[in-house]
């Protein structure tokens, strides 16, 4: 392993105009509700699965949880124009289901729905969009109990929330996104047990992939009618955590291996949506388990409903081999080996390889195969920040990959690639899920004893390079 470090991984770099990047394109932040809000049992807000998950022992670094975070329910104006002064013109965030709808049954809270109208106000007062997602994991514990996203039912319970909420917001809020990375709610949630609910069950969790996608879709046709009957401007989308799926070599094993991963980790998601249809080789290996899709009919016209934008969360891209370190093409349970090859590239504070090359081949494979416009909706890298004795932040790390990936999505653009935009991950440091507070993915720090946020070094880069785009 090469686990980089600060120094390792940095370079001097000045803000500068991005070549490539037009004076329409979108730059942004972004967050999640549950991993900033805090004033989880406030306001008539219920238990989310992960409020559960937190409290089973072992499952969150030193048994930490979301209750306070970054206190951004309390601090939200505050946060507003810290936002605006980065000079962002796009602010992506999540609603709280279990805020809205308690219990994931029943009629909106007020109260809960107020604060995300106070937010919108807010963003509007300070020139910034909002760019709504509607579910970033946080279902209502109520209806895991009874059954979870493995249940059909809990596609359409979404798809009810979903109208509570868009009925709310839709004529003020142009930007929709249904799900944030169903790939995590459904394989990390349900087969591996690493995230909330923290279930360990494949079949489940392949039930989980298309009751999420019946979701989206159920709630894409509703937002589609309700926009057109009131002549709300609408833009649609889901978000997908995407990278590449490469073969160590060019042996059939290696090319099954990554094919095996590109289908259960891109396509299991994006045909459907886009092309209406489960990608027929990973329905062929699934079956080949005793796993079907619970597809009923009419189902894949529904998860099909018309899209205007793919979001793209990009982290990092893989190198694939399908046999062991020793030699061997199946495991123990006989079924063909899927293994990351492990590369001395450098790394982020989550070892997770550095690989900005691999996000202009993904946006450049996503425009041949699938056609919609992208946004990158999510990018950045959690590294050890040291604040110096002056306070400041000296992130050139963070600086070098955020500098790395827009120019890896300028290179996208000039191969054709319809990319309309970029969101930094994260605004501010957070509760980063399994992991708690050990990892900072932010442009602003938080001190969690204060909650005072201070810009990083690279915030005001980001800032400054915004501004010198724009204007270039």
């Amino acid at each position: 392993m090469n686990l980089v470090t600060p120094q390792a991984y940095a370079r001097e770099i000045a803000a500068q105009a991005v070549p490539g990047l037009p004076a329409d394109f979108r730059w942004g932040v972004a967050t999640a509700a549950y991993q900033i809000e805090g004033a989880a049992a406030e306001d008539g807000r219920t238990p989310s699965i992960w409020d559960t998950y937190c409290r089973v022992p072992g499952m969150v670094v030193r048994g930490e949880n979301g209750d306070v975070a970054c206190d951004h329910y309390h601090r939200m104006p505050e946060d507003v124009s810290l936002i605006a002064g980065l000079g962002v013109d796009t602010y992506r965030f999540s609603l709280a289901w279990p805020r809205i709808q308690p219990g994931g049954r029943g009629p909106a809270n007020a109260k809960g729905l107020d604060f995300y109208k106070r937010l919108v106000d807010e963003l509007d007062a300070k020139g910034v969009t909002p760019w709504v997602t509607l579910y970033h994991w946080d279902l209502p514990q109520e209806l895991e109990d009874a059954g979870g996203w493995p249940a059909r039912d809990t596609a359409y319970r979404f798809a009810e929330y979903a109208a509570l909420a868009y009925d709310a917001l839709g004529d003020r809020v142009k930007h929709w996104t249904t799900l944030n990375e169903p790939w995590c709610s459904a394989m990390l949630g349900y087969a591996y047990g690493t995230q909330a609910p923290g279930r360990k069950n494949l079949g489940e969790a392949i039930h989980a992939v298309h009751h999420l996608l019946l979701g989206h879709g159920l709630a894409s046709q509703y937002m589609r009618e309700q926009a057109a009957a009131r002549g709300n401007d609408l833009e649609l989308g889901i978000t997908l955590n995407l990278g590449t799926a490469t073969p160590e070599t060019d042996s059939h094993e290696d090319a099954e291996a990554a094919r095996r991963a590109d289908g259960l980790g891109a396509r299991l998601y994006l045909d459907p949506v886009v092309k209406g249809a489960y990608p027929e080789d990973i329905v062929a290996d699934l079956a080949a388990q005793g796993i079907e899709l619970p597809v009923q009919d009419g189902d894949l016209a529904v998860i099909s409903t018309p899209l205007d934008v793919l979001g793209v969360n990009f982290y990092r891209g893989t190198l694939f081999s399908g046999v062991t370190e020793d030699g061997a093409t199946t495991d123990t349970e006989g079924l063909p080996v899927t293994r990351v090859v492990e590369r001395e590239l450098p790394r982020t504070a989550m070892d997770w390889e550095i690989t900005p090359s691999a996000l202009t081949d993904l946006l450049v494979r996503l425009e041949k195969d699938y056609g919609l416009p992208t946004v990158i909706t999510e990018n950045g890298a959690a590294f050890d920040d040291t604040v110096s004795a002056n306070g400041e932040i000296h992130d050139a790390d963070r600086t070098t990959y955020l500098a790395d990936h827009i120019a890896a999505v300028a290179d996208a653009r000039a191969q054709g690639a319809d990319v309309r935009g970029y969101f930094a991950w994260s605004l501010m440091d957070n509760f980063e899920w399994s992991y708690g507070y050990d990892k900072r993915f932010g442009i602003v720090r938080v001190d969690y004893d204060t909650q005072v946020r201070t810009l990083k070094d690279s915030a005001k880069w980001y800032r400054d390079t915004i501004h010198l785009t724009r204007n270039a």
